[in-house]
């Protein structure tokens, strides 16, 4: 009996922590490629070094090229990371590549930003 109550704690917060790891995933596929909650298309840039944490796409460039935006409190979960910009606000990366919109797509299915001066990528599952 004195094992049982050590034994339900546990079970309560492994469970507890499975439920955080089930948060949804940022971006999801449609048509091949991934798309934000707003359903538009999702990009990468070559530019942006894997892993570093860093977006070089600031100023002007996230103007044309919106991130993928995270909450404050939102945190990675599987492929996705959370990345702090340089402007201090959060953005979500994928495989440690920071995910962008393109201001020109204007609905959902557009990729009209792939391949760009050629450091443009649609984001792939």
């Amino acid at each position: 009996m004195k094992f049982l109550i050590p034994l339900t704690l546990a079970a309560a917060l492994l469970g507890g922590c499975a439920s955080m790891s089930s948060a949804p995933a940022p971006a999801m596929a449609s048509d091949g490629v991934l798309v934000g909650p707003n359903r538009m298309t999702l990009y990468t840039f070559d530019r942006d070094v894997a892993g570093s944490g860093k977006s070089v796409c600031n100023g002007p460039c996230a103007t044309n090229w919106p991130p993928l935006m995270a909450g404050g409190n939102d945190k990675g979960n599987g492929d996705y990371t959370v990345i702090t910009r340089d402007d201090g606000q959060k953005q979500w990366a994928l495989k440690g590549k920071p995910l962008y919109h393109w201001a020109k797509d204007t609905k959902p299915g557009d990729k009209t930003g792939d391949g760009f001066n050629n450091v443009w990528r649609v984001a792939k599952p």
